[in-house]
Formats: C-alpha cells, structure tokens, sequence
C-alpha cells in the first residue's frame, strides 16, 4: 500500500476515514465539495466539508466502529478528470466483527476533492 498511490486524495481519504481522522477530512475535502453517497438503505448527500465528514465519520463510521485494518487499497485509473479509490475496511462494531468496501469516485482542485461519489456495501459479517 505504500507505494506511488501513498499521497494521493484517494489514499488519504481512505486512511483518514480508518483513522476516525475529522481535522484529515477537513483539510482533503474542499470548502464547497459536492458529496454524494449510496448505502444499502439510503442516499446521502452534503454540500460542503463539514457535512461530508459528519456523514462518513458521524453516521457511517461512528465513534464505537473500531476500524481494525484496511484490508485493501487500490487507486485505479483515471477517467477523463475523475479519479477511483476502493478500499475494504476490517472493523469490530457493537455487533461484533464486520467488513466494508466503498467506492469512490472523485475530482480534484490542488490538493483538494471537489466532487465524491461514493459506493458502500454496508457493513457485512465476517
């Protein structure tokens, strides 16, 4: 995993969201970013960072989600402007171990996603 992609937004999001890190969110989305996300149950959407990171650290990996490993990482290749990251996250939760992928498509402006698209499995039993 700590290859060429070990900077890169995709990266980062992926391990801020394993460390439970706001202030990593915060920096990486952009002020006005565009964040939509698909869950088994629900669409999620938000307009600006602060509600992209209350949604993925606040409702879909909450505080008690302990995010053990990240079980894969891969950057793939770029379509026209949009960028692709997809990770699978080990986790023990209050019913007991889970797993969980997202899929992330994204847009960039410097060092800054403008623009998420993300998947989710949901949590699934190990």
């Amino acid at each position: 995993m700590e290859d060429l992609v070990a900077h890169s937004p995709g990266w980062k999001l992926a391990t801020a969201v394993a460390n439970h890190d706001e202030a990593a969110l915060l920096t990486l989305f952009a002020p006005d970013v565009s964040f939509k996300g698909l869950t088994p149950g629900r669409v999620w959407e938000a307009d600006d960072a602060g509600g992209a990171v209350d949604i993925m650290l606040g409702s879909w990996f909450e505080p008690h989600d302990h995010i053990d490993e990240i079980v894969t990482l891969e950057d793939g290749d770029m379509v026209a402007d949009t960028a692709r990251v997809a990770y699978r996250f080990n986790m023990t939760t209050p019913d007991g171990p889970r797993t969980a992928e997202q899929q992330v498509f994204y847009r960039t402006e410097g060092d800054q996603i403008t623009y998420a698209r993300v998947l989710c499995s949901g949590f699934r039993p190990l």
